[in-house]
């Protein structure tokens, strides 16, 4: 089967239940999945989108969203999450680049998407109602899923690059199928099982493993809006599994999380920033519990994983899956002995089709036998197990979000007085990295932190903004004229400190 919605379709049971809320209620069957993603199928359809068009969503996390989703997946349409905290000067960008024909949007952002864009607009609050919910129910719950060709893009999540210019991973049918399923064998997914969601779902890590994953076994969801440490204690004992990311750890084991908590869990995996030792270690001691670390990236889905059964090998995110071939090179191109680090490639059926219209950075991304360049230093044991070391394209991963530093630099260095900036990651106990901003100012110049942050936060998502500026005379450079950002992250962890 080529539709991702086709497989799953002929996988779950119509009468088994597909979401909870986090009363213990029922939200929704598979029956009631089916029908709704139907009347979104017929909806699009009839406003006269073709397979293939983009449909932009920035909406709150809801049973509606994913309904949205799954309509979107089965009428041959590409779906294209957006994080509700981005502004209108980046929604404009995305609207520009992916021309999505219809865009499902927040109550609250109509003025400003009225500005950008002439298309269709419906709406979602963060309880799954509006102009959106209201036009499906509308609709026939019957809905033939559409043929899809293996390549045919089933959504587009945009990455920023060092370049500062954002780029939409093009992820097929076949990606999500081979990922879902090769996950879906490594960690032992059954109808019995229930996932405790907590992540976002505009992202890889909430969106596809979050839900692929359940319903491609026909089990069950607890669908909370945000993570929530008390209302997650509250629920694990009525879970199987429980996907994270580190800072969702490092808050629970500061709650006092124990093994009472953990008794009917399963499996707990964290991934989306690297799980620091200690948090491993102490997890495992107060809760008997070990968790499974694993290794993904927007374009290529997850590669690896430490194994449900034998040993998870702290500080590693475990071995290639399934159908995804690692291997890892030095600046010559050949491979590293066991124990050396070197440039990570990963090829597979996961690997995504390449960079929506940007063709000369998709063929940049790639060697010449297929592998995908994910730009992380690694190295590799004699069994196997991978290790991430270092990220050699300029990433800064905070609170599980990519931060790219170049995108913030073009900001900052847009301001007056700016002559130019660096922006770094420091490592935070809480968020994994902190985002930490350097400027050098004009002599006459009269900025502050506080003014800089603030001028961010009107253009940028929150996440992106800055914890933390400071202030030079100049930046180190090495002979080259590059910015010694090793050092600038040494200087100011060390004043942290």
């Amino acid at each position: 089967m080529s539709n991702l919605y086709k497989l799953l379709q002929s996988r779950f049971n119509p009468d088994r239940p597909f979401i909870f809320d986090a009363n213990g209620q029922l939200t929704a069957s598979y029956r009631d999945l089916d029908n709704a993603s139907a009347q979104y199928a017929n909806l699009f359809l009839g406003k006269g989108l073709l397979p293939g068009d983009r449909v932009a969503v920035q909406i709150e996390k809801s049973p509606e969203n994913l309904f949205l989703y799954f309509g979107c997946l089965r009428a041959g349409l590409v779906f294209l999450p957006l994080n509700p905290a981005y502004q209108s000067e980046e929604i404009a960008y995305f609207l520009q680049d992916a021309e999505p024909q219809i865009c499902i949007i927040e109550p609250g952002k109509l003025a400003i998407y009225r500005q950008l864009t002439d298309k269709p607009l419906l709406t979602l609050d963060n309880d799954g109602l509006g102009t959106a919910a209201d036009n499906r129910a509308v609709m026939s719950e019957k809905h033939s899923v559409a043929e899809t060709a293996a390549d045919d893009i089933a959504v587009i999540v945009y990455t920023s690059g060092t370049t500062g210019s954002p780029k939409g991973a093009m992820i097929t049918h076949h990606n999500l199928i081979e990922n879902g399923l090769a996950l879906q064998a490594a960690w032992e997914f059954q109808e019995s099982d229930t996932i405790l969601h907590c992540l976002p779902v505009f992202h890889v890590h909430g969106l596809f493993l979050g839900t692929h994953l359940p319903a491609l076994s026909g089990g069950a969801i607890i669908l909370l809006k945000k993570f929530d440490v008390s209302q997650v204690l509250a629920l694990l004992p009525n879970a199987s599994v429980f996907m994270a990311v580190p800072t969702y750890y490092t808050r629970l084991l500061e709650a006092k999380i124990s093994e009472q908590h953990c008794r009917s869990i399963r499996l707990f995996t964290s991934g989306s920033a690297p799980l620091l030792l200690q948090t491993f270690d102490l997890f495992s001691k107060q809760t008997n519990h070990k968790i499974i670390e694993r290794y993904g990236m927007t374009e290529t889905g997850m590669n690896t994983s430490n194994p449900l059964h034998g040993p998870a090998k702290a500080g590693t995110v475990g071995l290639a899956l399934a159908g995804t071939e690692c291997q890892i090179i030095d600046e010559q191109g050949e491979l590293v002995t066991p124990g050396k680090t070197g440039q990570l490639l990963v090829r597979g059926g996961n690997v995504f089709k390449g960079y929506w219209r940007k063709p000369e950075k998709t063929l940049e991304e790639f060697t010449t036998t297929g592998f995908f360049k994910t730009g992380d230093l690694a190295s590799m044991d004699e069994e196997g197990y991978i290790s991430i070391v270092g990220r050699s394209k300029d990433l800064i991963i905070t609170g599980g979000l990519n931060v790219y530093p170049k995108e913030i630099e073009l900001w900052i260095d847009s301001l007056p007085d700016v002559i130019e900036s660096a922006v770094i990651g420091i490592p935070h106990q809480d968020f994994g990295e902190a985002v930490t901003a350097i400027v050098i100012m004009q002599p006459s110049g009269n900025l502050s932190e506080q003014i800089i942050i603030s001028h961010l936060k009107k253009s940028i998502a929150n996440f992106k903004v800055p914890k933390a500026v400071h202030f030079m005379d100049q930046l180190p450079r090495n002979t080259m004229g590059k910015v010694q950002k090793n050092l600038l992250r040494e200087t100011f962890n060390q004043a942290k400190s």
